[in-house]
C-alpha cells in the first residue's frame, strides 16, 4: 500500500467481515483501491457460481476503502450493480475502485471487478456515490446495538 490513507487503513483493519472473507487490500491511495478476494467452497451458490452478494462485497469494501483515502470519514449512499459474467471457486476477483467526482461532500466511484488478475476479464461494474460524515459522527457509527 502507498500514500497516506491512514483512515482507509485503519477502517480495514477494523472491518471484520472483509477480513473474515479473505480480503486483502492491494492499492491504496485517495480516491481509488484494488481489493483482492479468492472464491472459497462457502462462497458458491446452488447453481455452482460465486454468489452475487460475495462479488458486491469485494466490490463494496473497494469503493469504501477508495472513498475513506481522503482520511475524511465517507460512507455510502447509494450503490449498484451490473453483473457480467459468472465466477467459481478458486477464482480471484480483483475490485478496481476509481473515483469520478468528488465535490462538497459527495463523490462518484466506479469499480470494476476482475477474474484472475488485475486485468483480467470483467466479471462486474459496480457504481457507488459516497458522503463524508463528520469526525464526531464516525466515531457513533456502529456503536448503537439493537436488543
Amino acid at each position: 500500500m502507498s500514500g497516506g490513507c491512514s483512515l482507509s487503513r485503519a477502517m480495514f483493519e477494523d472491518d471484520k467481515a472483509s477480513i473474515g472473507l479473505g480480503m486483502e487490500i492491494v492499492e491504496l491511495r485517495p480516491g481509488h483501491a484494488v481489493v483482492s478476494m479468492t472464491v472459497r467452497d462457502d462462497m458458491v451458490n446452488g447453481h455452482g457460481i460465486t454468489h452475487g452478494g460475495f462479488v458486491f462485497s469485494v466490490a463494496d469494501t473497494a469503493f469504501a476503502v477508495a472513498c475513506n483515502g481522503y482520511d475524511e470519514p465517507a460512507v455510502a449512499a447509494r450503490v449498484d450493480i451490473r453483473f457480467l459474467a459468472p465466477t467459481h471457486l478458486g477464482d480471484r476477483l480483483f475490485a478496481e475502485a476509481v473515483e469520478r467526482a468528488r465535490y462538497g461532500r459527495n463523490g462518484i466511484y466506479d469499480v470494476t471487478v476482475r477474474v484472475g488478475a488485475r486485468d483480467g476479464d470483467v466479471v462486474a461494474e459496480f457504481r457507488g456515490d459516497s458522503r463524508t460524515i463528520g469526525r464526531e459522527r464516525r466515531r457513533g457509527i456502529g456503536t448503537q446495538r439493537r436488543e
